[in-house]
């Protein structure tokens, strides 16, 4: 009977051993682990798919088969999670950042796998989307269950979500710098040294991890035959606005398109409709086929060509002019067949379609240049560049991009250029769009943290935990009788008139009516209609605390009216609004 209570002790105290600061530099490691394995195995699994149906295509000719996989794919996602899953598992990164901003951190136990299988299936039968998105929420579902079965504060517990994005993402692209910029620049984790170190850590054992399973060759094996130049600086300015202006089709095009689907209520349709285009376009355009790395291995090797193999273009004529349309074409249908895949059904992300298109936006620039002979710009460099353009600009994270592509080609000698046209990109498509793919619906609705430090504690505040009930209400017709009886059993020395549908029409304040309350000759000729206030500006109970903030600043009150779909609900104080901010600060400081 003894042994019960020494080994409940005995687990208590390692978990309170495992909530010091220190020691999350183990959860982390375990954290980056774990996320590394993950990404190593779904790397592996979606190559052994898509080698399992493509290895014996001929290689001469279009294949129909490139009609009917994209629609398997789909299909077979939405079988698996609508009737297994059971749960939305779409656009990965913007549901991490959700539950960083308003779920306390919690992400559901089935995201350690359900994203995986999903996206084996849409990515591994052709839909042209990456891997990416998938894999960061694996590892952070991984790190955000870890915090929850060390039952860890939200704060230490978003820790361990960048912990384990990091693993992964430096498991799945052996780029370990890279994971860790973003975490910080894309899932906007404060930058201290108590953060800093567990990311570390998590980052290079991912990197490990998939060194260790998969050999150390980087994603693109390639020979950079060309160094940089001082005098190609103008060509890669003109490239970095031009993958802004890519980066804004890209977000907005696909922002359309997956709008149009979202409004169709029948998945079957949409499966059919997506799998339809989404064939249509891969047997058109065969490098559309899946995450699209074959094809940048293709040019980053000078053998731009190859790309028209299996194409129904690989008979026509394959001058410069012609080759030129037909990237403009692939540049043009990425994003649709990316869109289409995601809208129908599909699992996957943005990551893999932003560094294909800059491949080929910057492939297609140095093609250009070099035709028109306006310039003779190296090709492979200017496709390295246009990857880190497209990437800043649709994810809005030079720094990441800059990284990444220095990693994942063993670039680093080609840093100038790169920050360039990812300085470049970023700068133009922000003067359009101030947030990017991943966080623009999350902003438009006030549920996005940010680095900002002042609306990161108001994003996770709430209107609606603030709000004071204890007034004692008037109705709109009373007179200054029923006022003073009402007044008698108040502690507050404001009152808000009411009329019959609940409707706040506007608020007595007792400094007002001081000296006709002694008065009781007046109690039944004054009404509460003629001495009341106007209840100024209105407070909804969802609506963002910044812009309860801003109401606030504008009309000097103390006491803010909250109203739910027209009816009165309370009211907030400036001093409580005040203590929970204090309260969230000191909380969201803390590790």
């Amino acid at each position: 009977m003894s042994s019960m209570p020494n080994r409940k002790s005995f687990y208590l105290n390692i978990l309170i051993t495992l909530r010091r600061p220190r020691f999350m530099i183990v959860v982390g490691l375990i954290a980056g682990l774990l996320g590394g394995l993950a990404a190593v195995l779904l790397k592996n699994t979606v190559w052994l798919t898509h080698y399992m149906l493509t290895y014996w295509f001929n290689s001469s000719s279009e294949n129909y088969l490139y009609l009917a996989y994209p629609f398997i794919g789909i299909v077979l996602t939405i079988v698996f999670v609508r009737f297994v899953v059971k749960d939305d598992i779409s656009h990965g990164i913007s549901r991490i950042l959700y539950a960083m901003s308003r779920n306390k951190s919690k992400l559901a136990t089935h995201h350690t796998y359900s994203s995986l299988i999903a996206s084996t299936l849409t990515v591994g039968f052709g839909g042209s989307v990456g891997l990416e998105a998938p894999i960061v929420l694996t590892g952070s579902s991984i790190g955000s269950n870890l915090g929850k079965w060390l039952r860890l504060s939200p704060q230490k517990t978003k820790l361990l979500i960048a912990c384990g994005s990091a693993g992964a993402i430096a498991g799945i692209f052996k780029a370990p710098i890279a994971a860790v910029i973003f975490a910080l620049e894309v899932l906007m984790l404060d930058l201290t040294m108590a953060s800093l170190v567990p990311l570390l850590i998590s980052a290079v054992t991912g990197a490990t991890v998939a060194y260790f399973l998969q050999g150390r060759s980087v994603l693109f094996n390639f020979d950079l035959t060309s160094s940089f130049s001082m005098y190609n600086i103008p060509w890669y300015i003109v490239l970095g606005i031009f993958t802004g202006f890519v980066s804004l089709y890209f977000i907005r095009a696909s922002g359309w398109i997956e709008g149009k689907f979202d409004k169709w209520q029948k998945p079957l349709l949409k499966a059919m409709t997506g799998g339809l285009i989404l064939g249509l376009l891969i047997f058109l355009f065969p490098s559309l086929y899946g995450e699209g790395y074959d094809t940048l291995r293709s040019i980053l090797n000078s053998k731009g060509t190859d790309i028209l193999h299996h194409s129904f273009f690989h008979s026509i004529d394959s001058s410069a002019w012609v080759f030129m349309c037909y990237l403009l074409l692939i540049l043009f249908f990425k994003v649709t067949a990316m869109s289409v895949t995601l809208g129908s059904g599909g699992i996957g992300g943005v990551f893999a379609p932003s560094l294909f298109m800059g491949g080929i936006s910057g492939y297609f620039v140095a093609i250009v240049l070099n035709t028109l002979g306006i310039a003779n710009v190296p090709e492979i460099n200017f496709t390295l560049a246009g990857m880190a353009g497209i990437m800043a600009g649709v994810m809005h994270a030079p720094l990441t991009a800059i990284f990444l592509i220095a990693e994942i080609t063993g670039g680093y000698q080609f840093f100038i250029p790169l920050i360039i046209t990812s300085t470049l990109s970023y700068f133009t498509i922000i003067y359009f769009e101030p947030h990017s793919l991943y966080t623009k619906n999350l902003a438009k609705r006030g549920e996005l943290l940010t680095h900002h430090k002042d609306k990161s504690v108001l994003t996770l505040m709430r209107v609606s935990k603030l709000i004071e009930t204890n007034f004692n209400s008037i109705h709109l017709e009373a007179n200054l009788g029923e006022l003073v009886k009402v007044i008698s059993l108040s502690s507050r020395n404001f009152f808000p008139v009411l009329d019959e549908h609940n409707v706040l029409q506007g608020i007595v304040v007792l400094e007002d009516i001081r000296q006709q309350m002694f008065r009781p000759e007046l109690y039944e000729t004054v009404f509460v209609k003629d001495i009341m206030r106007p209840p100024g500006e209105f407070v909804e109970d969802n609506e963002p605390m910044e812009d309860a903030v801003n109401k606030f600043r504008t009309s000097d009150s103390y006491n803010l009216p909250v109203q739910h779909q027209g009816k009165y609900v309370g009211f907030i104080s400036r001093a409580n609004v005040f203590s929970a901010y204090r309260k969230i600060m000191k909380h969201t400081s803390e590790f």
